[in-house]
């Protein structure tokens, strides 16, 4: 359970800083935010890793999550446009990531059961 709260963390830092490097467009100011959540993210993905999470589930789930959270509130936040096309890619991510946490599952699975 740790380790998903840190890698919740992780997402919320990498959004809060890309977010940011579109805000400090008008509020310079705001490049302390992107330096400090860039950062905060990898030192939390590095935590999460060495928690023993596999590296293609943590960065899936990372990346993923990052790309639909900073669309949708960057819509809300900026105005930005959120389209259809744009919702079904961020549903093919998601489905793309929840078949990579499977698949990680299942070889679990398999190696502690041979």
């Amino acid at each position: 359970m740790k380790k998903w709260l840190i890698l919740a963390g992780a997402i919320a830092l990498e959004v809060t800083a890309t977010l940011s490097l579109k805000g400090a467009m008008d509020l310079p100011a705001l490049y302390a935010v992107v330096v400090i959540g860039y950062l905060g993210s990898f030192v939390a993905l590095s935590l999460v890793l060495r928690a023993g999470m596999a590296l293609g589930v943590t960065y899936g789930i990372w990346g993923a999550s990052g790309v639909m959270l900073t669309a949708v509130l960057s819509s809300l936040l900026f105005g930005e446009p959120l389209t259809a096309v744009m919702g079904l890619g961020i549903v093919l991510i998601i489905g793309g990531v929840l078949c990579v946490e499977l698949g990680s599952q299942a070889a679990r699975q398999k190696s502690t059961v041979a």
